[in-house]
């Protein structure tokens, strides 16, 4: 397998607005989100899929800022990763780069293609690092993955925390540097 991690063009983005759908339908189990009346995970009166992805414009009008990468297998979408850096960070400032979303289709789960896609992120965006994740016992699988995979990435130079998001709540947060 050809894992290959790409920062994702406007003219692409379509990739990631067919993906994210899936994602918040793999989240609406560990954070028990429920669709709206229009059967669409979100809130307010969104409608269409087509409405809700234009909350997703914002990852493209800032450039070195927020970075919306589409992790491919063998030249298909499998997944995305969004990167965020200051204003658009719930942590320190001390933190360079805030994991936001991370998401692969269970087609290529457990199968070293997660880690794959970490490490050349991490390659390309080198500093000091937060992701979160859901702390419940719903969420293990991917506890279980940041733990492993962060072990493995960064020699076991981690650390994890129970931390608080502004919209979510309680979470895991895992720091660590890629200095």
């Amino acid at each position: 397998m050809k894992v290959e991690l790409e920062l994702c063009s406007r003219e692409d983005k379509y990739k990631i607005n067919n993906i994210y759908p899936l994602y918040l339908h793999d989240l609406s189990e560990i954070w028990s989100f429920k669709t709206n009346r229009y059967g669409i995970f979100e809130e307010d009166e969104t409608r269409t899929l087509a409405e809700q992805n234009r909350v997703f414009d914002i990852w493209w009008e800032h450039p070195g800022v927020l970075f919306p990468y589409l992790i491919k297998v063998d030249d298909l979408p499998a997944g995305l990763a969004f990167v965020a850096t200051a204003p658009y960070i719930p942590c320190p400032p001390e933190i360079d780069y805030y994991l936001n979303e991370f998401f692969l289709l269970r087609l290529y789960r457990g199968k070293g293609v997660g880690e794959q896609a970490v490490r050349q992120l991490l390659a390309q965006l080198s500093g000091r690092w937060e992701l979160q994740t859901n702390p419940t016992a719903r969420n293990e699988r991917a506890q279980r993955f940041w733990r492993k995979t962060l072990e493995a990435c960064t020699h076991g130079h981690y650390t994890e925390e129970m931390g608080h998001h502004p919209t979510y709540g309680e979470k895991i947060s895992f720091r660590f540097s890629t200095n």
